[in-house]
């Protein structure tokens, strides 16, 4: 195992000595240092005495110091590995993050490689999953479309719905996960419960324009600005594109692509306090002589306020209650936020949906969050709700992040937001 941690991001190197993949190829010409040359005389195939002259000093390579921490990118690759062989799943990704830096802890995606064993190394496998692969993001997605309104003054946490199973938008039929009578949900509820039909209500209060300025704040449709090799924009329709169902499709987290990495500073961004700030996994340079470098502080950029951020954290902590979508998440004594997601997948072979991609992204503690943790899961085999497979992962890394890092419980008081009408009629005890 230890030869295949972190082996998508670090990469390999080829025959020649050569970075061929992974931070090892973008970063070549930083740790490959340069050869040098001297020329002699040479007198019956030895080297004659005092003619040696140097044409060119070598000059070492520069050390590159990562921001992973080799023992929470061990428990990652385990969980992730576990949960990818026991769905039948076709691949998955954990990434754990420090919102306030943008340092990432751990990246860790299954299948993976051993870089030593070069024989069963495909272009397939060389690929960083966490960057490069694209998926919709389903209902983690809703974070965005309820971060916007709540900033934009259309909701509030305690804002109430008429929520049924399914809606109309134009011709279009859209409709929740699961069937259900008629419910009178609050905002936050929308979230806990994982509404699409709820989600298209709020949306719905946001023009065009300000729901797509809000997906580009968030990151959607570019780099995060990693420079990790081959990381992809993600797909965001461009605004003039858009058809009378983009909007409420967007809203709920389909018609839409990111990567795992970009999912994750959406969170990241929740938790900063509204201030979303550049992943980077390099922590500085070592020179020749053993100095480090740390590297520069990364570009940072408000999204939305204080307000609104701390109001997303606190609906959040619904969804891991027994309320919520996502009980398996939860760890005793912290107080957990976070979201499912459980999207269909789109297919490229047959041009449709098939299969499910399942994730569940969170942070803790909720209320002065330390680190982010997310889990994606890409077509896992029967069971397939984000709640039931990615929570489970989710609750094992953060719960030995916590530990390692000796972030303490906080054990504030919390005043949980109503998550229905009934809730908001009753006394308060």
């Amino acid at each position: 195992m230890t030869g295949r941690l972190s082996a998508s991001l670090v990469g390999v190197i080829n025959d020649a000595g050569i970075g061929a993949s992974g931070l090892e190829s973008s970063m070549e010409t930083t740790l490959a240092g340069k050869n040098g040359r001297y020329d002699y005389a040479n007198g019956a195939g030895t080297i004659i005495p005092g003619s040696q002259q140097f044409i060119t000093e070598a000059k070492p390579g520069t050390g590159v110091q990562l921001t992973i921490d080799r023992d929470v990118q061990w428990v990652a690759q385990n969980a992730i590995s576990s949960a990818v062989a026991s769905t039948h799943a076709a691949s998955g990704t954990v990434i754990v993050m420090d919102p306030k830096t943008g340092e990432i802890l751990a990246q860790a995606s299954a299948p993976n490689f051993d870089p030593s064993q070069k024989k069963s190394i495909t272009l397939a496998s060389l690929r960083n999953p966490a960057v490069q692969d694209v998926y919709e993001p389903g209902s983690t997605g809703k974070i965005i479309t309820v971060a916007s309104a709540i900033e934009e003054g259309k909701t509030t946490p305690e804002s109430v719905w008429t929520v049924p199973y399914s809606f109309n938008v134009g011709a279009a039929k859209f409709h929740d996960a699961e069937k259900h009578k008629t419910l009178r949900l609050t905002t936050a509820g929308v979230l806990a419960q994982s509404s699409n039909v709820g989600a298209i209500q709020i949306g719905s209060l946001l023009t065009h324009d300000s729901l797509y300025s809000y997906l580009r704040k968030f990151g959607i449709g570019e780099s995060t600005g990693s420079h990790l090799p081959g990381e992809s924009a993600g797909l965001l329709p461009p605004l003039d594109t858009w058809s009378a169902t983009t909007a409420p499709t967007i809203a709920f987290g389909q018609g839409y692509s990111v990567t795992a990495l970009q999912a994750t500073s959406v969170f990241a961004t929740i938790a900063n306090d509204g201030v979303r700030v550049t992943p980077n996994v390099i922590a500085g340079l070592i020179d020749n002589s053993g100095t480090f470098i740390p590297s520069k502080p990364k570009a940072s950029q408000r999204v939305v306020s204080s307000a609104t951020a701390r109001q997303m954290r606190l609906i959040m902590e619904s969804v891991v209650s027994e309320q919520g979508t996502a009980p398996a998440a939860a760890i005793p004594g912290y107080r957990i936020a976070g979201k499912t997601g459980t999207a269909q997948r789109a297919d490229g072979t047959c041009h449709c949906y098939k299969g499910y991609t399942s994730s569940f992204i969170g942070f803790a503690p909720a209320d002065a969050p330390k680190y982010v943790v997310s889990v994606v899961i890409q077509n896992p085999v029967g069971q397939h709700f984000g709640g039931v497979i990615a929570a489970p992962v989710f609750k094992t890394v953060m719960s030995f992040v916590l530990q390692s890092k000796h972030i303490a419980p906080t054990n504030t008081n919390k005043v949980a937001y109503a998550l229905n009408e009934a809730a908001l009629t009753k006394p308060k005890a």
